[in-house]
């Protein structure tokens, strides 16, 4: 079949069912539909593999047994299967009988379902919907590996519905980063806050250019480690898993920080971790207790270096995709982080990424953190990577592409310091010049930059952590003076 319009006939469809509203649900709508339809595949292929297995789904539950319109007239539709899809099939893969010998490739079903809905109030549009994607033959291997097509068709839509835009990574970035970290087949890649599998399914298809023997796709399959909190995203990082290949991918349904930190032993720490992780959001003080008390964060995103660097193995490497507000940020937390960050690993590069790379959902800047556990910072070198030539912003018509990584790219084995109209492109810092800025490293950033308007809630936020920053200074040098001129405080 053509899958070059295949989402949009799904979506059409929907938005004549008075149960789904927006952009965001019809997408979810989808996702939990075609994971269904692709665990029905891989069921049948470890069936065909293994005759002992047996699914944990009930056989009147299962796809093959309620989804496939076999053209006589016996299919469900209309209210029979609106009731069927509510009253049983939710309810029964909610709560799929599970325990600690359960296989993840069977856990992973009552995971996907535990937070999700249907939407529809038509059986009839639903039987459509269902039909359409029974076009699809995920046995035969074309359309199998088109399903790439329909992902990023899927992920772009995600991007547009800006509420579920916070999953998305674009494909240039991970691809730009994975190439730069060099995964090597033997490897263990983590992303803790994955999403839809973006910066997974690139290590992907870096390691797969390694497998040369049988031996090596074994090690293949067991190269990714991923945890998502939301449910969408992680049904479609799983779908995806399945359509690699991969049978047992180990993508947890959890909440990365409810593990206290100081708990992690060297069975929870990976050799390369990459990330963009949730920024801007704040998390219960339950959630901050897992902590260390200087290490206690507001910021989300803050929170996550902390436990990337716990969790990242020696002689390992980890790059992460933060906000401008954690390179100016001084108050006292990220001032530990930083403190910390510099003394134990190697921050060896920052990449400070154009305005819009992330639009249309956030206008937030963002840069790129690039370091390993190999001992303390010595200098770190910051690259400002500008937009492309032609470009005053990205945009859905104008995405980023790798191509526009290529500055960069020519540099990164060649370092030498670049200074454009009196600023610096890129220049090293050494740490002792780190540290006298009070770890304030916005660095080689953009000269000449146009106020940008931001949305409300994204202005006060940058308005708080800047105001956070300078209390913090004032703070230190109050607290400088009156030691040196011995006033009691």
């Amino acid at each position: 079949m053509s899958l070059s319009n295949f989402v949009k006939r799904l979506q059409d469809i929907m938005r004549k069912d008075a149960g789904v509203t927006g952009d965001a649900q019809r997408i979810e709508q989808i996702v939990w539909l075609l994971f269904l339809k692709v665990y029905d595949t891989q069921e049948a292929k470890w069936e065909f593999e293994r005759p002992e297995y047996t699914s944990l789904i009930p056989e009147n539950l299962r796809w093959r047994s309620w989804a496939v319109d076999n053209r006589d007239g016996k299919a469900l539709t209309g209210d029979s299967l609106l009731t069927f899809v509510n009253n049983e099939l939710f309810p029964a893969l909610k709560n799929l009988p599970i325990d600690e010998n359960t296989p993840l490739s069977q856990v992973i079903v009552k995971n996907a379902f535990e937070d999700n809905y249907n939407y529809m109030k038509s059986g009839t549009y639903l039987r459509q919907v269902i039909n359409i994607i029974n076009e699809i033959d995920f046995d035969d291997y074309q359309e199998r590996h088109a399903f790439g097509e329909i992902y990023e068709t899927i992920l772009k839509s995600l991007q547009n519905a800006r509420n579920a835009g916070e999953f998305y990574t674009p494909r240039a970035v991970t691809d730009f980063i994975v190439k730069m970290v060099k995964p090597k087949l033997g490897e263990k890649v983590a992303d803790f806050a994955c999403g839809t599998g973006g910066f997974l399914t690139s290590a992907l298809k870096e390691l797969d250019s390694q497998v040369k023997t049988a031996e090596d796709r074994k090690t293949y399959y067991q190269s990714i480690y991923g945890i998502e909190k939301k449910t969408l995203p992680f049904l479609l990082s799983i779908t995806n898993m399945f359509l690699h290949d991969i049978d047992n991918p180990q993508i947890l349904h959890a909440n990365s920080l409810e593990k206290n930190v100081r708990n992690y032993t060297d069975s929870d720490r990976f050799d390369i971790i990459l990330m963009n992780p949730p920024y801007g959001g704040s998390e219960d003080e339950s959630i901050k207790q897992n902590f260390p008390s200087t290490l206690r964060s507001s910021e989300t995103a803050d929170l996550f270096i902390s436990v990337i660097m716990y969790r990242l193995k020696q002689n390992g490497r980890a790059a992460v995709i933060l906000p401008d507000g954690f390179l100016f940020g001084t108050d006292n937390a990220k001032y530990a982080i930083k403190e910390k960050l510099f003394a134990e690993f190697n921050v060896h590069t920052v990449v400070r990424l154009p305005n819009s790379v992330f639009a249309p959902y956030t206008s937030i800047t963002t840069n790129i953190l690039f370091f390993e556990k190999t001992g303390a910072t010595e200098k770190t070198w910051f690259y400002r990577l500008d937009m492309p030539a032609g470009y005053k912003n990205f945009s859905k018509t104008k995405p980023m592409k790798l191509e526009h990584f290529a500055p960069v790219t020519d540099w990164w084995d060649n370092r030498q310091e670049q200074e454009q109209d009196v600023f610096y492109q890129a220049k090293a810092y050494t740490i002792g010049e780190i540290k006298a800025r009070n770890y304030n490293i916005d660095l080689c950033g953009y000269p000449h930059e146009e106020e940008e308007i931001l949305p409300p809630h994204e202005l006060i936020h940058t308005y708080q952590e800047k105001r956070a920053s300078l209390n913090a200074d004032i703070d230190k040098i109050l607290a400088q003076l009156t030691e040196q001129l011995g006033i009691a405080r």
